[in-house]
């Protein structure tokens, strides 16, 4: 593994825990390797070694290995980094074409978790949802490996962050009151 750090991290913020994708997603990118391996095979079956058979092979795996190239960058790049100040979601949507949300702790609501099907349950991955204040919008983690645990530990570091924060706020309260007591 590998630490991960953000290029615009403040000097007292820390990266608390990255989530990746769950290994199913490569496993489906296997599959679909698998599937091309089959499909040469029943080309090579049915018209033999040819030169048009092992042209069009040729051509139909340098498209194909490129589809699978960007089917597993694809999957590979999406992460979600849980500071102690923000979470940053980064989803490869395709190739060269990537969104990155960020949202403080204090814009979370909700961290919810959907698992969905016999796999999902059995595999233990599912979708991370969190939920934010304002014009922010949701964050979405499909595939994301144990969800509950996840998502447990997100609503954890962010209730802990209002924790911290709504007592130096309450604090400075005292003090402005202590300030027109006294004056």
């Amino acid at each position: 593994m590998f630490e991960v750090k953000l290029k615009n991290m403040k000097p007292w913020e820390k990266v608390d825990t990255v989530i990746r994708r769950h290994w199913i997603v490569f496993v489906m990118v296997g599959l679909y390797a698998v599937g091309g391996i089959i499909f040469t095979a029943v080309i090579f079956g049915l018209f033999g070694f040819t030169t048009m058979s092992l042209l069009g092979m040729s051509a139909f795996w340098m498209y194909y290995s490129m589809f699978l190239y960007i089917s597993w960058l694809n999957h590979e790049l999406d992460l979600m980094v849980v500071t102690n100040n923000r979470v940053v979601v980064v989803e490869q949507k395709s190739f060269l074409d990537r969104d990155i949300g960020e949202c403080t702790l204090d814009k979370i609501q909700e961290a919810g978790v959907r698992t969905k099907g016999l796999f999902a349950n059995l595999l233990d991955y599912g979708t991370l949802t969190l939920k934010t204040a304002g014009s922010t919008t949701n964050f979405d983690m499909t595939f994301c490996p144990k969800p509950m645990v996840c998502g447990r530990y997100i609503n954890n570091i962010v209730d802990g962050y209002r924790d911290d924060h709504s007592f130096k706020k309450s604090d400075m309260d005292i003090q402005e009151t202590v300030k027109k007591i006294v004056s």
